[in-house]
């Protein structure tokens, strides 16, 4: 299958940012990054980073939804942590979100993210029907 298009799901981040939520090629889901941002544009969770992890999962699974995709197809995640203190936290979520075998991760701590507040941002890549 040649099939490349472009999906956004909830807030319209083709107008502020310039980007889809995602691109599906071929068969296979690549998300942007998800953040702790509710379908209003808002940062949900500021200070909580369990209230914006909920959040960015809960973004990760309507994105992938509306490509045709699931959690249960994911084959690669990119961590993005502005506090690596925040790692053991991330090991729980993969484990509540994610099913063996687990799929490959990147995790990296980087000093800030897009907008004030944000302390983590995941983006995946799944394989979508």
């Amino acid at each position: 299958m040649n099939e490349t298009r472009m999906l956004d799901a909830g807030f319209d981040w083709a107008t502020p940012f310039a980007y889809s939520q995602a691109s599906v090629v071929n068969g296979i889901v690549y998300l942007s990054g998800q953040a702790a941002i509710d379908a209003d544009g808002n940062v949900v969770g500021v200070d909580d980073f369990e209230a914006q992890a909920r959040q960015v999962f809960s973004n990760l699974e309507h994105v992938l939804r509306q490509a045709g995709s699931g959690l249960d197809r994911v084959f690669k995640v990119n961590i993005y942590l502005t506090d690596m203190r925040h790692f053991e936290h991330i090991v729980e979520c993969r484990k509540r979100y994610f099913t063996t075998p687990y799929p490959a991760d990147t995790t990296v701590e980087v000093s800030s993210l897009a907008l004030p507040g944000l302390m983590l941002e995941i983006d995946v890549m799944a394989r979508c029907d």
